[in-house]
């Protein structure tokens, strides 16, 4: 087997990025969470302490099964994707819209996550969103207040 050159790699991480932004757009995570490779992680370092950090595609998947009966993205905005000097890491910068379907009220999200792609999907991504802001969306007072004080949800 050959090396793959840093534009097939890079190509690569571009399309499993594509494919991230697709399958939030099209609400379906489980499309979001096969695109993790078997060992891959996912971190939230702006969560408060003791929030969990996700280290296979079957923790992704746990963990987001329950998504699409909270929330309804309607749109997905890529602000910027930034290309780094390793051609498997993207700093990628995009929005959600969408519903809060318990409540109906309007979900508005922005995300920067630092995304590592191996030939076998995500390796890690290191998810910047608020968990203030998404408490506050989701109508959760008590994980409002556990982030707020520092303490995690």
């Amino acid at each position: 087997m050959t090396d793959r050159t840093d534009q097939e790699r890079r190509s690569h991480t571009d399309n499993v990025i594509d494919a991230l932004l697709d399958s939030v757009r099209r609400n379906d995570m489980q499309a979001f969470a096969a695109q993790w490779a078997p060992n891959g992680s996912m971190e939230f370092p702006f969560a408060g302490p003791g929030y969990p950090v996700l280290r296979s595609r079957a923790d992704v998947e746990d963990y987001l099964r329950d998504y699409s009966s909270l929330l309804r993205i309607d749109t997905v905005t890529e602000r910027q994707r930034h290309h780094t000097l390793d051609p498997e890491t993207v700093i990628l910068e995009f929005s959600a819209d969408g519903v809060v379907l318990q409540s109906n009220s309007p979900y508005h999200m922005d995300y920067v996550g630092v995304i590592t792609v191996g030939p076998d999907g995500v390796q890690r991504y290191r998810d910047y969103w608020n968990p203030v802001a998404a408490a506050a969306a989701l109508g959760d007072p008590d994980a409002l207040a556990a982030n707020v004080a520092g303490r995690g949800a």
